[in-house]
């Protein structure tokens, strides 16, 4: 069931240590990790679960090893990501890992991606304008609740719903990244 929670002001610290322990599993593997999502945003209301991308050179078998050793669960079916209208759509580009919590943890998507890779720079720019657009992440926020509140037991349709209107926030974060000369933090 999807359900939209007021923001938490321990979600950064709860990243924080679920970030500790991946980086004790994949060392220099990872060329950073960082919380990416809703629960990333100040004030942003989100599904309770920790979102992490997890950067890397290149989607390698040791990488994915590791964190299955480690207890988290990889998810086969799940290798890339949504692919926004107008984007070049070669699977390559939109590859992934994805892995949920090791059993009895607290709730977390684990993303490796790319480091460069559209998907890779999607989650942190996006993360990055709704940090610095406080109406635009109400106005995701608020899309959320409506979405959960109409599907909230039909995952497919929150998707098949959000993913647009975050593709509309994509083409806004990449002109205003373009505006402020930078790339995401």
């Amino acid at each position: 069931m999807i359900v939209i929670h007021d923001y938490k002001p321990t979600w950064p610290q709860e990243f924080g240590v679920i970030r500790a322990s991946l980086l004790k599993v994949l060392g220099a593997s990872a060329l950073r990790i960082d919380h990416i999502g809703s629960t990333s945003v100040p004030g942003l209301g989100a599904k309770d679960v920790i979102d992490i991308q997890i950067t890397v050179p290149a989607l390698r078998p040791e990488i994915r090893q590791s964190l299955i050793e480690a207890g988290y669960e990889y998810w086969p079916a799940i290798t890339h990501d949504h692919v926004p209208l107008g984007e070049d759509d070669d699977p390559k580009l939109w590859a992934k890992f994805l892995f949920s919590q090791p059993p009895g943890q607290r709730r977390t998507n684990v993303h490796v991606r790319i480091d460069g890779h559209p998907n890779q720079q999607y989650a942190l720019l996006f993360r990055d304008y709704l940090r610095a657009h406080p109406n635009s992440a109400r106005s995701v926020e608020l899309i959320k609740r409506e979405i959960a509140k109409r599907h909230a037991e039909d995952v497919e349709a929150y998707y098949d719903i959000k993913d647009p209107v975050y593709d509309l926030l994509w083409a806004a974060a990449q002109e205003w990244s373009r505006y402020i000369g930078g790339k995401p933090q």
